[in-house]
Order: structure tokens, then C-alpha cells, then sequence
């Protein structure tokens, strides 16, 4: 059964306690890396054996080949292709708009100086897609659709697989989104690979997409090595609700998230005590509806919450204080609070705007900042798969006006060679 509990009549950590994975997977995901690191492919193939059911000596390999791709989309069918193809279309058109330029400065109180700064997109970008208890072709668009717009010339994508057969929707999601090569493998080792490189798979320069714990844990080990989009934790949503909303909607939003995962956290918080009491009753009725009850019923018991402010001012400053994943502003006139939001990955407005349209097809990424890290992160988004880097030029006229300024400056840090690379070219 969810809390219900008033805000101010309870401690605050217990109304901003957030969700944390318990598990201690620190060495076992080291020796993983290691593992790979050391041992390439081999070790790839060992745990493929070990955790997919894949044996080289039955023929399986690491990289998926155009059979497979033609074989997915003939399993998929058209129907399905079609609704990702426009799902696709739609993540495409908002992601465009993120487009950033360079530039160029040379104004005309500085004659004879010139900067910029160009963006260029990252040479290699390596995608994880999780594979486990449940297939999400949409990761595959949302993570190579932004890496596709930056401009970025080899999409590598990492996945694990059953048997050796990979879900034959990735596959047509990924064929769909741009993928450049797929390798069938997944968890720790997955990402050791694209991290480290190994006679097959290629080293990337980036790593994105989210995964369980072990694939959580070496994003952050390798983070250094290569760059991370974000370490993700369990799924979250909080629900902003005035009294007027029906309490089934509110319910079934909560339980798309909880459904998710065990540690998953549903939050509801409104100004109705009413509301609060109907949307618990809800909660239970529609958990007895859901093929993962268990799943969704633990989240819901263990992380799950109702909190009952004063008005609804005081609702967001709670969501901005939890900062969650997922925000759903489920009131009359939404945009009338949308400047009071500052912490959250995506925000949802009104009664007609579930979160579900977020995860799929809206166009807005779904990979997001948990954990409360929406206080200082961004959504995933085309600027994770550029870098940029700076220029400068000056002319020896130029260089004289300001000489001996960059000098008093390099003297007064005690760095006069610093000093002396300037004025040896004014002739001082």
C-alpha cells in the first residue's frame, strides 16, 4: 500500500528521500573490465556463453549481419515499422531544432583580432541497449537519432542477445535510426568493450543509453577513458495533480513507471486529501491489472508516495526539491506554472499528456537525468555527440596594442616565460 503523508507534519527526509541501488557490484563489474581489457574478444565470448546462451562453437558471432537485419524487419512487420518510422520522424524534427553553429568575432573595437569556435560532431559514439526482461526499441531511437543529426560518422551499438538472436525490433529500430554496426553483447562487458576496443568491436569515443546496475557501474569506472552520457538509476515520475484530476489517469501514469523496475519510484503530489485517498484506492485496483504486478507493486510499496501540500505553489516547490526524471503537471491552465519549474529531466503538461508520449513518440528524448541529478543534467541531446573546440588569431599590430598587458599578467603568476613568449615578437 502507498504512503500518504502531509507535507510539514512529516521529517523532510523522509519527503525528498530518493531512490539509491543498494547492490555492492563494484568488483565484480573491475574484474569485468579488466577481463576485456586484457583478453579482447575472448572474453567477450566467454560471457556471451555464460549470460546470453551463445557459443562460438555453434556458430554464433559478435556482429550482426545483414541477414539478421532483413530477417527483423520480416519478423517486425510493417505495421509495427511503420509506427517507429513516425516515432522516429518526430524525435528527428524536435532534435533538429538543437542544432548549434559556430561562429565567428571580429569587431571592429579589436582591428586585427579574430576568435571562433567550432562544433564538430564526435568521431565514434557507442549506444548500450538493454535487453533484458524487456526489449526497448525506443532507446535505440532516442540514443542514434540525436548521434545521427550531430553528424557523427560511425554509430556503434552494443545490445545483448538470446541464444544469440537479438529481438528482431532493436534490430529494425536501429536500422531505422541509423545505426552503423551492432554487436551482440550486453551488460559490463558490453561496455568494457566499446570503452577499450577489441579486435571486433571498435572504441568509441562516447558511451550512452541506460542498462541494470553492472552496466551503470561501468560507465562510471570507464568514465575518464571515455565519456558517459550520465549514470543512470531507477525510473522515476512524479505527478503534480490538482483536486479536479480523475484519480484512474493519475494512477495508471504512476504505474507506467512503476512497472519498470522494483526500485522505481512513483510519486503523486496534490493538493486534495481527497484526491490523495482515491488515487491510492486506484493504485490497487489497477496493480491486480498488470502482467509485471510484482515488479510494479514492490516499486509502489517500497519507493512509492503520495504527499498532500497546501496548494499547488507549494506541489512544484516539492517536485523541484525532488528534482525527478519524469514530471507530469496535471492541472487546469498548466502553463500558468510552467516558469516555476527549475529541476526536472522532462515535464509533461495538462490532463491529456501522459508520460507514456514521452517515451515514445512526442520527440523529446526519454533518456533523462534520475536520481535528482535534473538539478544540475539535461535530457540526452545532439550537444552529447558534438565537442567543440576554440580559435584564436591576432596580427602583429594587433598583438603590440596588448603586449604589454598579457605580460604584467604573466609576471604577476611568477611565469615570465609565459611573459617573454609575448614581447620577444614587439621587439622588447
Amino acid at each position: 500500500m502507498i504512503k500518504i503523508m502531509k507535507y510539514g507534519q512529516v521529517p523532510n527526509s523522509e519527503i525528498f528521500a530518493r531512490v539509491s541501488e543498494k547492490t555492492n557490484v563494484e568488483d565484480v563489474v573491475a574484474g569485468i573490465l579488466a577481463d576485456v581489457k586484457e583478453n579482447g574478444d575472448a572474453a567477450l565470448l566467454r560471457y556471451c556463453e555464460k549470460f546470453d546462451g551463445a557459443s562460438a562453437a555453434d556458430g554464433f558471432t559478435l556482429e550482426v549481419s545483414e541477414a539478421e537485419f532483413e530477417a527483423a524487419f520480416e519478423a517486425v512487420g510493417p505495421k509495427l515499422v511503420g509506427v517507429m518510422e513516425r516515432a522516429a520522424a518526430n524525435i528527428r524534427a524536435f532534435h533538429e531544432k538543437q542544432v548549434r553553429n559556430s561562429f565567428i568575432v571580429n569587431t571592429d573595437d579589436r582591428p586585427g583580432v579574430l576568435m571562433g569556435q567550432k562544433v564538430v560532431p564526435l568521431d565514434k559514439a557507442g549506444l548500450y541497449v538493454p535487453g533484458g526482461t524487456a526489449a526497448y526499441p525506443s532507446s535505440v531511437l532516442m540514443n542514434a537519432i540525436p548521434a545521427k543529426i550531430a553528424g557523427v560518422k560511425e554509430i556503434v551499438m552494443v545490445t545483448p542477445s538470446k541464444g544469440g538472436t537479438v529481438n528482431p525490433v532493436i534490430l529494425a529500430a536501429a536500422r531505422i535510426a541509423g545505426v552503423t554496426r551492432i554487436f551482440k553483447v550486453g551488460g559490463a562487458q558490453a561496455i568494457a568493450a566499446l570503452a577499450f576496443g577489441t579486435e571486433t568491436i571498435p572504441r568509441v569515443d562516447k558511451i550512452t543509453g541506460p542498462g541494470n546496475a553492472y552496466v551503470a557501474e561501468a560507465k562510471k569506472q570507464v568514465f575518464g577513458q571515455v565519456a558517459i552520457d550520465m549514470i543512470a538509476g531507477p525510473s522515476e515520475i512524479l505527478v503534480v495533480a490538482d483536486g479536479t484530476c480523475n484519480p484512474e489517469y493519475v494512477a495508471a501514469d504512476m504505474l507506467s513507471q512503476a512497472e519498470h523496475d522494483k526500485m522505481a519510484s512513483a510519486v503523486l503530489v496534490t493538493d486534495s486529501q481527497t484526491l490523495a485517498e482515491a488515487v491510492s484506492a486506484e493504485l490497487e485496483r489497477q496493480l491486480s491489472l498488470l502482467p509485471r504486478e510484482e515488479i510494479a507493486r514492490a516499486s509502489i510499496d517500497d519507493y512509492g508516495k503520495i504527499i498532500v501540500a497546501d496548494d499547488l505553489h507549494v506541489a512544484i516547490e516539492i517536485a523541484n526539491e525532488i528534482a525527478p526524471e519524469h514530471l507530469e503537471l496535471c492541472v487546469d491552465n498548466p502553463f500558468d506554472y510552467l516558469d516555476e519549474i527549475r529541476h526536472a529531466g522532462s515535464v509533461f503538461l495538462g490532463k491529456n499528456c501522459p508520460e507514456a508520449l514521452g517515451d515514445y513518440f512526442a520527440g523529446p528524448n526519454h533518456t533523462l537525468p534520475t536520481s535528482g541529478t535534473a538539478r544540475f543534467s539535461s535530457p540526452l541531446s545532439v550537444d552529447d555527440f558534438v565537442k567543440k573546440y576554440q580559435y584564436s588569431y591576432y596580427t602583429l599590430d594587433a598583438l603590440k596594442q596588448v603586449a604589454e598587458d598579457v605580460a604584467a599578467f604573466a609576471e604577476s603568476e611568477g611565469l615570465s616565460a609565459h611573459a617573454r613568449s609575448i614581447t620577444v615578437r614587439c621587439g622588447k
